[in-house]
């Protein structure tokens, strides 16, 4: 879809979108297009239910075009994240009206006057991440087939600011639409290798990307990561991402992601029921994915890195049992209690890679971690683990500004103790209460003294129905609010 930035007016062809204030006040330019099409909004309003509360939205059909009104409340609470739902609502209220472009007048009024330029551009960023479609697969009945809009044109008095903004913002939903699609695509298309081979196309974008295969992970002693993959016929990988926009000898931030491609549950076998949901294992590499790739397409001034554990889990005569015990790179050693906790152990050598390699200035790792972490917060906020308080504040700065809520929970010494073994230094599973927790707890052994924090994302990642900006299916959950922390904290 085409978005575009012009000044205020009225083309000849196309749909408008019009705003309405709360009991019907219509703005200026609302009341002009009132006038000249000889009282039709009026009419239009009287006799229906709209009233301008937020939200809103009510089609006028004149003899020259169609009038979309758009409710704008009090007008108070108008900012970038409202802006954005409306964006979205706008283009899926006209996706498939038969309408082929449609120009929103994105008029000034006495109650938001700051910031129009931004909130202009975020308005059509709503649009842009609504848009998206994942169909590739489809032969017949495509998702986009009957989509007729084409363009949305948003007119704003200072258009060409928030053109630019807009620009920045592109490259952020790029990383979006990535994270996106990789979390979308079926399991025998994206498996470790074919993952990593995505992920060394990023160079195009000035991004340094390294793959280390089985035979570099053993020299480093990763059993926790390597034994997780034992059991499929592909090869296991870790990928290294690096952007390098600040200063030289500047200590870079550092991301980490779980990317299972597919989990069987291995031995411990999961039910048969749903588990096709599992191709989406590979969120939290997605999302640390999608990031560096919108950190490098938006030329980020920041030192990040980027590293994912990429494997399969499944179930052959070679596969990792319940019983075993392995030695991570840290040279700690695990029980095998529950092949199906694998997450975790791949995050373990991965973490510790990342911490002992780049001396970051922190780590946040992302995982489709805990079925548990749904049953506590369900898919509305994504849990949070830290064991840095001042982290803590700018992530829920971060996510707040992006839009995506997320909620901290608890670490400590009584729950990690649930997580000793008998026979060697810790579990990887431990009861079945508070398994989110004692998940990241396991995490926590593998992070020394690095500021970090563990998201959960296990109810983040995809989404069964849609919501203004995102359709249903994969999410890109955790792109914007990180990308929003290192804007907002961690930038030259």
């Amino acid at each position: 879809m085409q978005i575009g930035f012009s000044k205020i007016g009225f083309p000849k062809q196309g749909a408008l979108v019009l705003g309405v204030l709360e009991d019907s006040r219509m703005l200026a330019k609302t009341q002009e297009v009132d006038r000249n099409s000889g009282g039709m909004i009026t009419a239009a309003i009287k006799n229906s239910n709209f009233s301008g509360k937020s939200h809103q939205i009510l089609s006028v059909f004149t003899p020259e075009r169609r009038i979309v009104l758009y409710g704008l409340g009090k007008g108070e609470n108008i900012d970038e994240l409202w802006s954005e739902e409306a964006g979205g609502r706008i283009f899926s209220s006209l996706e498939k009206s038969g309408e082929k472009t449609v120009t929103v007048i994105f008029e000034n009024h006495s109650r938001t006057k700051k910031n129009i330029d931004k909130r202009a551009a975020h308005l059509a960023y709503g649009a842009l991440l609504r848009s998206y479609k994942f169909d590739k697969y489809k032969t017949k009945d495509k998702l986009g087939k009957d989509t007729t809009l084409k363009r949305i044109n948003v007119a704003v008095e200072h258009h060409p600011q928030a053109k630019k903004i807009f620009s920045e913002l592109v490259a952020v939903a790029d990383g979006i639409f990535f994270a996106r699609d990789l979390v979308s695509e079926p399991p025998n298309v994206l498996y470790p290798d074919s993952f990593a081979k995505k992920l060394t196309a990023l160079r195009k974008l000035g991004l340094k990307v390294e793959v280390l295969g089985e035979k570099e992970m053993s020299k480093l002693g990763m059993g926790a990561l390597l034994g997780v993959g034992q059991g499929s016929s592909r090869e296991s990988k870790l990928v290294v991402m690096r952007w390098n926009g600040g200063k030289r000898a500047e200590k870079p931030i550092a991301f980490v992601g779980k990317g299972v491609c597919f989990d069987t549950g291995g031995i411990s076998l999961k039910p048969a029921s749903g588990m096709e949901d599992m191709k989406w294992d590979m969120g939290g590499a997605a999302t640390v994915s999608g990031l560096m790739m919108a950190l490098a397409g938006r030329k980020a001034k920041t030192n990040a890195v980027g590293v994912v554990g990429l494997v399969e889990n499944m179930p052959d005569g070679n596969a990792q049992r319940p019983g075993d015990v392995v030695t991570s790179m840290s040279g700690q050693t695990i029980e095998i209690i529950n092949t199906d906790a694998e997450g975790r152990l791949v995050l373990a050598d991965a973490l510790w890679y990342t911490n002992r390699r780049f001396k970051p200035k922190f780590m946040i790792d992302l995982a489709t971690l805990t079925g548990a972490m749904m049953v506590a917060l369900g898919q509305v906020n994504c849990g949070y683990f830290t064991n840095n308080d001042g982290l803590a504040k700018e992530m829920e700065s971060a996510a707040k500004d992006a839009g995506e809520g997320i909620w901290r929970m608890p670490l400590g010494v009584e729950y990690n103790k649930m997580m000793d073994s008998d026979i060697a230094d810790m579990k990887n599973a431990g009861p079945r209460f508070a398994g989110s927790v004692t998940a990241a707890c396991f995490l926590e052994r593998f992070v020394e003294n690095c500021p970090w924090s563990h998201f959960d994302i296990a109810g983040m990642a995809w989404s069964s129905k849609d919501s203004p900006t995102v359709p249903k299916g994969g999410t890109g959950w955790g792109v914007r609010t990180l990308n929003q922390l290192v804007k907002s904290s961690y930038e030259a």
